[in-house]
């Protein structure tokens, strides 16, 4: 394993000429000889005399056995003679020997330093194994039928019986710095943190990393790592992480936060792509339907089964059910127990997604679903230890630092924050919150960035949510970043930042309420890229759910966005739900009425979006003429396409949208003159109404919009 996790990494670190290297050859004896001559003086000439920074003795020594076989490669061009077909068939096999030689030595001189301390046993195991694959070949040469010189004969002899008698050598020197290193993680493990002078003779003195450049080179060799051999190499994903996470606090520590490759002045950036998984509010576009909790929308991190046989997240099921509801959300059915059913098979998957896409996942912090086996792996104690040590220097540098250091401070937090409820929780028990509140007005875009950034992964953690929101000023802060942010990111991840603070249902109000917060977001919608949409109809949606929003949504053009977003591939789904909620209010209704597109774009939805996006579109539809009055349901009947579109759906839809559906052409079928225009859905209502009726009185909730009703429907 390891060894594929070496040999990879190199390929993947090389120009696209070394893969010619690779390239099958069909040459003749003296063509050949040549190119193994070439091959074999070049890479003689780049590693003899090259000092490398471990593994030492056995690269002079590979070097050396390259120097004897180029002094034979040299010998036969000169001679010039057919080569026997043995010797052939060596010289084909020495063209790949010599290839992994070369990435070999290149490995040893280019990667990480730390990473070639803690892969000391399995690189001398990778020279040992070119000896031997060396001593196989010189074997096999017929030495004796190619007509070599006296010296030259000798040289190779003597190489046979070197590599013979070669065994796995480890350097004495390397293995204790290795040691070292471990001992390093031990002492953060147990809480007793290195003093500065040991860590500077360690780290300066010993390996050589002198300045935050190399600092940096390491900590993103190692994290590259993590992130494409986890499970395949030694030590595992989670003691690497606790390397990376004491190797990030000495990089604080001993050089400060001055010396960063940051400008200021909001002119460039750094690209982080490689360094670290994609930020939570990148996540909402990608997230398969199926990993995402119907009342909550996001990913679901302990999904559980209800007695209708639906799943949900178990935080959002039991806070519906603590609200005194008795039904399932999504199906209206009632509930035959409240005692939700861990889903393992499902949050297997997600975890399995999760990992696959490098996308954070949080254990549940429930008690329950931590013990039933199924949580995701903890970060390691050296990592924690480490990482609330850095945090430390981190948010001391916020409270006192010069801008240009609270800047990077914003970006270090911001990272430590990306995964991990521990990172967050610890983070904002530091107090970084109220600091990082102070840096979202800064005038520097990069800081500000940073700041909105950190905020929004920490506001992940539920615990942090009300730190956010009882810190005087911070929603506020939060607003004005999303109206009036320097760049486009900052602006998209504060909307995302309200959708994370607005999954709390009392926090719904005070959000909408704030000044600008609905207009923002609302103009995202309508101007902003492919994810700042996304974000923008996530918070709209959330901010809809709760009833008293509905005149500030009418007030601040919110209604007028989310019906131009029918027509927006990727948000058109929750722009309709949304809009569903927000009909179930007369004055909703009648806002909605107004909108000349607003009918039109949801039987668009019904003809060809999502499953999901239909039950939304017929129930936004079933909603606008119960509460629109008698003016808005003539408005839907005399819509030529929806006779044909809701016998459709009463036919091929979901159970949801199939009983929305009934439930709509039961309404159309009372209305004056609905037989003329609905008389030909007599076989789909029969059909969709296959079963025992219920009475349709639950409460709408997000995700899925169903709504209070005196009209007996069917329940399929």
């Amino acid at each position: 394993m390891a060894s594929a996790a070496i040999f990879s990494s190199l390929r993947r670190r090389r120009s696209p000429a070394l893969e010619a290297f690779l390239a099958p050859v069909d040459l003749s004896d003296v063509a050949l000889v040549e190119t193994l001559a070439v091959v074999a003086g070049e890479l003689v000439s780049s590693f003899s005399g090259r000092t490398m920074p471990f593994h030492r003795k056995n690269s002079r020594s590979l070097v050396r056995k390259i120097e004897v076989i180029f002094m034979l490669l040299e010998y036969l061009k000169d001679n010039g003679s057919k080569l026997p077909s043995t010797a052939i068939l060596c010289c084909k096999e020495l063209y790949l020997l010599l290839y992994r030689c070369k990435i070999l030595l290149d490995y040893c001189s280019q990667s990480s330093k730390l990473w070639l301390l803690l892969q000391n046993h399995s690189i001398s195991g990778h020279f040992h194994d070119l000896n031997q694959e060396i001593s196989t070949l010189l074997d096999i040469l017929p030495v004796r039928e190619l007509g070599l010189s006296d010296d030259v004969r000798e040289q190779v002899e003597l190489l046979r019986k070197q590599s013979r008698r070669a065994k796995v050598f480890i350097d004495g020197h390397d293995e204790a710095l290795r040691l070292r290193f471990f001992s390093l993680l031990s002492d953060f493990e147990v809480g007793q943190i290195p003093n500065p002078v040991e860590l500077y003779g360690f780290f300066v003195q010993k390996l050589g990393i002198r300045d935050v450049r190399n600092f940096r080179s390491e900590i993103e060799f190692l994290e590259e790592q993590i992130v494409n051999h986890d499970g395949d190499v030694e030590p595992t994903a989670s003691v690497l992480n606790g390397f990376v996470a004491v190797a990030r606090y000495c990089r604080f520590l001993l050089f400060g936060f001055e010396d960063d490759e940051v400008e200021f002045g909001g002119r460039h950036k750094k690209a982080t792509k490689g360094l670290i998984s994609r930020e939570i509010a990148d996540t909402f576009i990608t997230v398969p339907k199926d990993f995402c909790c119907p009342i909550s929308l996001d990913l679901m991190t302990d999904p559980v089964i209800v007695s209708t046989g639906q799943t949900y997240d178990r935080v959002s099921i039991l806070r519906w059910i603590e609200e005194g509801h008795c039904t399932c959300p999504k199906t209206g059915q009632l509930l035959v127990h409240k005692r939700p059913v861990p889903n393992r098979a499902l949050r297997n998957l997600i975890v399995q997604w999760c990992a696959a896409h490098g996308i954070p996942y949080d254990q549940p912090e429930s008690a329950e679903s931590c013990s039933d086996g199924f949580a995701a792996a903890s970060a390691s104690k050296a990592a924690i230890e480490a990482n609330k040590a850095t945090a430390g220097l981190l948010i001391e540098q916020l409270a006192h630092g010069s801008h240009g250091a609270k800047t990077v401070a914003a970006r270090e937090i911001r990272f430590l924050a990306k995964t991990g409820k521990e990172n967050r929780a610890y983070i904002a028990e530091a107090g970084a919150i109220p600091h990082l509140k102070t840096l979202l007005s800064s005038q520097n875009a990069v800081a500000q960035e940073n700041s909105v950034t950190a905020m929004l992964n920490l506001s992940i953690y539920d615990k942090n949510k009300s730190r956010i929101i009882d810190e005087i000023g911070c929603l506020g802060s939060i607003v004005d970043v999303l109206r009036f942010g320097h760049t486009t990111e900052a602006r998209e991840n504060a909307a995302a930042t309200l959708f994370s603070l607005s999954a709390v249902h009392d926090y719904k109000k005070r959000i909408a309420e704030e000044d600008g917060a609905v207009e923002a977001l609302a103009g995202l919608l309508t101007e902003g890229t492919p994810r700042g949409k996304k974000d923008a109809v996530t918070a709209l949606y959330n901010l809809s759910t709760h009833s008293d929003n509905c005149v500030r949504m009418l007030e601040s053009g919110a209604v007028a966005a989310l019906v131009a977003a029918l027509g927006f591939e990727g948000v058109a789904e929750e722009a309709a739900g949304a809009l569903a909620l927000i009909v179930r209010q007369p004055i909703g209704a009648t806002a909605v009425g107004k909108e000349e597109m607003a009918v039109a774009g949801l039987l668009g939805m019904m003809r060809c979006g999502t499953p999901r996006g239909k039950e939304n579109a017929v129930a936004a539809l079933l909603e606008l003429c119960r509460s629109g009055g008698k003016v808005a349901t003539e408005r839907v009947l005399k819509t030529p396409a929806l006779a044909g579109l809701l016998q459709t759906l009463l036919f091929t839809g979901t159970k949801r949208a199939r009983r929305k559906a009934a439930s709509l052409a039961r309404v159309f079928q009372r209305c004056e003159n609905g037989a003329l225009h609905f008389g030909g859905l007599g076989i789909g209502y029969a059909f969709a109404s296959n079963s025992a009726p219920s009475r349709d009185t639950h409460t709408s909730f997000a995700g899925d919009v169903t709504l209070q009703m005196s009209i007996s429907v069917p329940v399929l």
